[in-house]
């Protein structure tokens, strides 16, 4: 196990860029083109919102800690980067990746529990049979090659809360965009500081609210306001930031003497906002409803 995400599998062999993801799944649908056109699907971020909504309601069914619910969506993301989404039963999936992530963040669930959790959940599409689940984690390790350590950017936010002076509440919103985060293809393509760095960017410098982040995040104006004032921050342009509290002025120092990728933080920022803008376009029916069309005709539910 790497102590450390430098030396991690995770850095290794599952950090990549846009146009290499772009290259992996643009392969997977062109191996099933027909699929494709046969069981058309909702956007890859509203599925996204989909499994977290469905997963986060298994996993308080369990008790189970947020750091098990983002390991499995690391999981789930990964796996579909090996596998179309069509040929797989997704709320078997969901299931199975939390089973497994339950094992390696050491809070592990007994199998017939999940199943039969799942199965109460999702009665038309999990059968009471655990040999499903148990091949279906076997599919899921297979896929990811054994590499099953995921590291999270929770921790450094915990570290930077004193370092910035965070305030509870912002360290809670930062938490909240962290677990947003999940929901779009950054887990893949930035290291976790850089996502815990561009949480607390949000949560400080847009200061926006919990519920007033996804409206705030809706308009032009907050996406261009916040690639301007990452770049602000390296440069110490911009003199809205020079009149903020401490704490924001602490923030713009930091990112302008350390190491961190501005570049990275601009992108996670705007790939954050658009996710919230897709959100309003969110219909957990249609979701139901397209998902189930495919299994049921495809037999995946048996």
């Amino acid at each position: 196990m790497a102590a450390n995400y430098w030396a991690s599998t995770q850095r290794h062999f599952w950090q990549t860029n846009r146009d290499t993801l772009s290259e992996i799944r643009q392969k997977l649908e062109d191996g099933d083109r027909s699929l494709m056109q046969q069981y058309p699907l909702p956007d890859r971020r509203l599925l996204s919102i989909f499994f977290n909504q469905q997963l986060g309601k298994l996993g308080r069914r369990m008790q189970l800690r947020q750091q098990a619910l983002a390991t499995a969506q690391v999981f789930i993301r990964r796996f579909y980067t090996k596998i179309e989404i069509r040929r797989t039963n997704p709320y078997l999936v969901l299931a199975t990746a939390l089973y497994l992530a339950c094992k390696m963040e050491e809070c592990p669930q007994h199998i017939r529990v999940v199943v039969s959790e799942a199965r109460n959940m999702w009665p038309d599409f999990i059968v009471l049979d655990i040999s499903k689940l148990g091949e279906c984690e076997f599919c899921l390790i297979s896929e990811m090659n054994c590499q099953l350590i995921v590291h999270h950017p929770y921790r450094t936010l915990q570290e930077l809360q004193s370092t910035l002076d965070i305030a509870p509440d912002e360290a809670s919103l930062a938490w909240s965009i962290i677990n947003d985060h999940y929901l779009t293809d950054l887990p893949l393509l930035y290291p976790p500081h850089v996502i815990a760095v561009t949480a607390i960017f949000l949560a400080l410098v847009l200061k926006p609210t919990q519920v007033g982040l996804q409206a705030a995040a809706n308009t032009a104006t907050a996406l261009a306001n916040a690639a301007q004032a990452v770049k602000d921050a390296s440069t110490g342009t911009n003199p809205a930031l020079d009149t903020q509290q401490g704490k924001v002025q602490n923030l713009v120092k930091w990112l302008a003497e350390g190491e961190v990728d501005i570049k990275a933080l601009i992108d996670c920022t705007q790939e954050i906002i658009s996710l919230y803008e897709v959100w309003e376009h969110f219909s957990d029916k249609t979701c139901k409803e397209q998902i189930a069309r495919y299994v049921k005709a495809r037999g995946l539910d048996k």
